[in-house]
């Protein structure tokens, strides 16, 4: 059995909580500057609550000061994040059997939205590992599940997800790294492209080619740090995204063990888009951190900065944008929380609301931080100010985990479909 941390002493086993020791809450746990009406533990129960002040209160410690640091610098926190998983952010949604929180996903949207007001593109890479650990949890065997999961959920190993390719972004069943079966090993051949973590990490998920052309010829591999024939590519320069680093995973006559196969052949497809579903919910959710962040920032500068003899409070048009963005803010948050409850009861409509949530949230919460910093003027522009990282570090959410033009295809699919 593996050794629980924090979360998962407080997370729902049965129709119980377990409460092996008692979550140790400090003043500086308590939510920072929040107005009641964008509070972001409205309609949670005390113990979302009180992990949610766990998550804000790291966010606030231990990456915030960092935050710009890690983006200039290009560091990836790998001794923070390993504190993030003493407390149980390494496996939020993993079965505590193998070193997992076994949270929700409304919870998991809880815990990243709050990470991510203290760095986005941290926050986002640890989504990225959590989904890789969960795949391995729920479509991997005991062995398997045994193997990868209690390294990840300490963050003692960190993880990749490898889909896309150079050829196939969006069309992701287009893929051609090709993995063929040679004895009790597959020999994989081709790359994968913007791969978060690329290089650094240690244990890559990878969708490959073993059967026909589409999705049913896609099936899911564990590919290990180290393994023969696994490279990478040169570190990308991105505008955000800077405390990850991104790189192309190259094979070249890489042979993975058959005991490293996820499911069956031909379930990759299937495993990558599960993956992909709680992944939306994801990145929404640390779209909302910065978006609720940026919005305490924009009310903040209002209150000090003087123009024409007044504070900015007393502009009508800027308390009218304020008032826009707290409601977009809060809008968003109640669609990602609603699409994470179906995620988790298996509803009918889960992928299209998940769908919905990850093309409107980040949508809206970039217009938010945007707005947000053009409310700061000049200074917004000002790498000193935290307001344009934001920006920086979610623009590239409308992107990844399919493009919002991808949600729009399957939104639109589900509503036109035959009964």
């Amino acid at each position: 059995m593996a050794v629980l941390g924090p979360l998962s002493r407080i997370a729902r086993i049965g129709s119980t909580f377990c409460r092996n020791r008692p979550l140790i809450l400090t003043k500086s746990s308590q939510i920072r500057g929040i107005v009641s009406c964008i509070d972001p533990s409205h309609g949670l129960t005390d113990e979302q609550k009180e992990f949610q002040k766990v998550a804000f209160d790291f966010a606030a410690n231990e990456m915030a000061p960092h935050m710009a640091e890690w983006d200039q610098k290009e560091i990836f926190p790998v001794e923070t994040m390993r504190k993030a998983a003493q407390l149980g952010f390494g496996g939020i949604y993993v079965q505590p059997d193998v070193g997992g929180s076994g949270l929700s996903r409304l919870d998991t949207s809880i815990i990243f939205e709050a990470l991510s007001t203290g760095c986005v593109s941290t926050t986002a890479y640890i989504s990225i590992h959590n989904m890789c650990a969960w795949m391995i949890d729920t479509f991997g065997n005991n062995e398997q599940r045994e193997k990868f999961c209690p390294d990840l959920c300490s963050m003692e190993k960190f993880a990749s997800y490898c889909l896309t390719e150079p050829g196939s972004g969006s069309d992701a069943a287009s893929l051609l790294t090709s993995a063929q079966k040679k004895g009790d090993h597959y020999i994989l051949n081709g790359s994968k492209a913007f791969i978060s973590g690329g290089g650094d990490t240690d244990v890559y998920v990878v969708m490959c080619r073993t059967g026909v052309k589409g999705p049913k010829g896609i099936s899911c591999l564990v590919v290990e740090k180290g393994t023969p024939g696994l490279s990478f590519g040169k570190k990308e320069k991105k505008v955000g995204w800077n405390s990850q680093p991104t790189r192309a995973v190259i094979f070249e006559d890489c042979a993975v063990p058959v005991t490293n196969r996820l499911g069956e052949e031909g379930q990759g497809f299937n495993i990558a888009m599960k993956g992909l579903n709680g992944g939306r919910i994801n990145i929404a959710s640390c779209s909302l951190g910065a978006a609720h962040a940026s919005v305490s920032l924009a009310r903040d500068h209002m209150l000090v900065r003087k123009q024409f003899g007044e504070a900015l409070a007393n502009n009508q048009y800027l308390q009218f944008k304020l008032a826009e963005m707290a409601t977009k803010l809060v809008t968003s948050r109640l669609l990602v929380r609603e699409a994470a409850k179906a995620l988790q009861e298996n509803h009918p409509d889960a992928v299209s609301l998940c769908s919905m949530a990850k093309l409107f949230v980040t949508d809206e919460c970039f217009n938010i931080c945007n707005q947000a910093l053009q409310m700061h003027g000049g200074y917004g522009y000002l790498k000193d100010y935290a307001v344009q990282q934001f920006v920086r570090d979610i623009r590239v959410h409308q992107i990844l985990e399919g493009t919002n033009e991808v949600m729009r295809m399957i939104i639109s699919r589900n509503l036109l479909a035959e009964s």
